[in-house]
């Protein structure tokens, strides 16, 4: 992978499911890739398990401690904003702490943007094909089916599955405006970006279309102890048409 990538990892209480063992091996062998772990004012220890996934490595990894919680979707802004600030960086993305898609699944990602130039973004995708390893909870996976068809509706584009943590953007002037601005939406930012995206782009829909492609991740495993709960799926709902309201035409 000939290209320059900064990926941003948001962690809020994440002690005990950050995979501090994996994550300093893949990231020693990978010189490459640089990494911003945010911690968004973590009430556990998360912060002292950050510095452990820095030691030794300080060259491509980056700690950003957040001393109040903002949330997920500011901490992934404020990661975004600093890893689009460096002068080397040709691709930044955000990727979830526990790393349910395997970081191995960053240069596959990339890769796409390195072949096809006129691709902007890279979004992974939970298919459940044969010959994939994609281990979702039903329940998770029916709402999210409900809530993707709603949102490819209220956009106006055929996007699968907009909630995955594996994201790239090509980092260009386009991009950064994406993030200039505070979020609105606390639950479902990903669809907010789409959205900013779409209204930058005058609706022009087809444009878009051709610019976002999404990437069936080959293996993708729900981790225990997810902050995200079925009752939250009812939120998104409702900050999904408060973005139709803010961008719609």
């Amino acid at each position: 992978m000939n290209i320059s990538c900064t990926i941003v990892i948001p962690c809020y209480n994440e002690q005990r499911r950050f995979p501090l063992a994996d994550f300093r091996t893949y990231a020693a062998a990978h010189p490459h890739i640089h990494f911003l772990l945010v911690n968004d004012g973590s009430r556990d220890q998360t912060i002292d398990v950050l510095r452990q996934a820095q030691a030794g490595l300080a060259d491509r990894v980056e700690v950003l401690d957040q001393k109040v919680n903002q949330g997920k979707a500011e901490a992934v802004r404020a990661g975004m904003l600093a890893a689009m600030a460096r002068t080397d960086c040709e691709v930044a993305g955000f990727w979830d702490a526990d790393m349910a898609t395997p970081l191995a699944q960053i240069e596959e990602l990339a890769g796409v943007l390195a072949a096809k130039p006129e691709i902007v973004m890279v979004f992974g995708s939970r298919v459940k094909l044969l010959g994939r390893d994609i281990q979702r909870r039903a329940i998770r996976h029916y709402l999210g089916r409900i809530f993707a068809t709603a949102v490819s509706m209220v956009l106006r584009l055929p996007v699968y599955d907009t909630q995955c943590g594996a994201k790239l953007f090509r980092v260009t002037s386009e991009t950064r405006r994406l993030f200039a601005e505070r979020f609105g939406s606390r639950w479902v930012f990903d669809v907010e970006i789409l959205a900013r995206f779409i209204q930058g782009r005058g609706y022009d829909i087809a444009s878009v279309e051709k610019a976002i492609y999404e990437y069936p991740l080959p293996v993708w495993r729900d981790v225990a102890g997810s902050q995200v709960k079925p009752a939250d799926f009812f939120r998104a709902f409702f900050e999904v048409l408060a973005i139709h309201r803010r961008y719609g035409r």
